[in-house]
Order: C-alpha cells, then sequence, then structure tokens
C-alpha cells in the first residue's frame, strides 16, 4: 500500500485542489472566494492555522492549492471511499486520547521535516459557542513552528458557520465561501515565550478579521 501511497503524496497539492472544487460544485456552492493578503510560496513550508466552526472547513482549505496535509479527527477514515485516501495522505487524530493526540503531533512534525506543510484547526475541533469567534488555541501547532523555525499562516473562515452549521441535523444554506489567507507570522526566539507570542499574534490576526466581517 505504501508503494501506491507514496506518488500520490507528490500530487497531494492537486489532489486536495481538485476534491475542494468538485465537493462544492456538487454541492452547488459553486460562488467561492479565497482573498490573499500574501501568496504562499511553493518552495517554503507553512503551518496554516484556520477558526473551525463548520465540516465545510476542511474542503474550503483545499481551495489553497499548497503542498500540506491536514490534521484530521480519526473518524472521517470511515467516510465511504474518500476516508480511505484522507487516512492515508492526511494525519488522523483521535483528540479523547492523549498517546493519539502525542503521536499525531509527532508526525507533523516528521511530515514537516520531510517537505509539506500542514494544516491545523488550533481550537482542537468546533469548539465555539459564538461562531465564527474562537476559543482559546491550543499549543500544539505554534509549539512546532517554534521548533521548526517556519511560519504560521492564518487563515480566517467568516461564513462557513452560517452554510452549514455544526447543528444536528446537518442543514445546508445558500450561500458563498469566503476565505483569507493572512500573511505568514514567522516566530520569535525560540522558547515558550516565544510560543505564546505566536499564539497570541496568529488568534489576533484571525479575530480582527472575523470582527471585520461581521461590522460590514
Amino acid at each position: 500500500m505504501a508503494i501506491f501511497i507514496r506518488p500520490l503524496e507528490g500530487i497531494a497539492p492537486f489532489i486536495n485542489h481538485v476534491w475542494a472544487r468538485l465537493f462544492f460544485f456538487f454541492l452547488f456552492l459553486n460562488r467561492t472566494r479565497v482573498i490573499y493578503r500574501a501568496k504562499p510560496k511553493a518552495s517554503q513550508r507553512y503551518i496554516f492555522c484556520a477558526n473551525h466552526t463548520s465540516f465545510l472547513d476542511i474542503p474550503s482549505l483545499g481551495l489553497i492549492n499548497h503542498k500540506f496535509k491536514f490534521i484530521g479527527k480519526a473518524s472521517l477514515k470511515k467516510v465511504p471511499v474518500w476516508g480511505f485516501m484522507y487516512s492515508r495522505l492526511h494525519i488522523l487524530v483521535d483528540r479523547a486520547s492523549l498517546k493519539s493526540r502525542h503521536k499525531s503531533w509527532l508526525k507533523a512534525q516528521e511530515e514537516i521535516r520531510r517537505g509539506f506543510s500542514v494544516v491545523f484547526f488550533p481550537e482542537g475541533g468546533i469548539l465555539t459557542k459564538n461562531p465564527p469567534h474562537t476559543v482559546t488555541f491550543k499549543e500544539g501547532s505554534f509549539r512546532i513552528a517554534v521548533n521548526e523555525q517556519i511560519p504560521i499562516v492564518p487563515v480566517s473562515i467568516p461564513y462557513n458557520h452560517l452554510l452549514l452549521p455544526d447543528k444536528s441535523p446537518l442543514t445546508m444554506h445558500p450561500g458563498r465561501i469566503e476565505m483569507v489567507v493572512h500573511k505568514p507570522i514567522w516566530p520569535e526566539g525560540t522558547g515558550d515565550e516565544a510560543v505564546e507570542k505566536l499564539k497570541k499574534e496568529v488568534r489576533k490576526v484571525i479575530e480582527d478579521t472575523l470582527n471585520s466581517y461581521e461590522s460590514r
């Protein structure tokens, strides 16, 4: 199976991007808009950090055509066909398991050293009671950025909670997918203070943008 999966990794950006486009096409959500404050460089490794309010967030991030891997919940591998490929091209984590969270953290660092960028939802899941605004960020993605000395790219997603709210039953509403990809923020230093500073800066950038959308 590894022989089959390894070549696919080389075209992972293409697979992610095409899958995202097809996903929204078949949901009749053809109105998508990605606003780049700075276009990610193909040769640079990043950690993308986005607010998380909807199951639409993963395909939304697939609209960014870059060589990255998702950190996604382990239950996604149960999705027919797509889940099989997702579990082998990306990094799965059982958030209820400390062992699984640690293993995924180590795997993310390994993939970064192999040349991939990584996508995190730093809230640790869909946890906010006031979407699209965030709850406290967990430090894992920021510690990796500091350890590896690579930049974080904040991503603000203002409308997905309106299109597909995290409520039962799941109900799709018409609208437009919109996403703001911000300028990279580099870590300053190598210790705990650098981790905390980076975490605060990234959250502020995301929140300021979400506030600006609400005031329109």
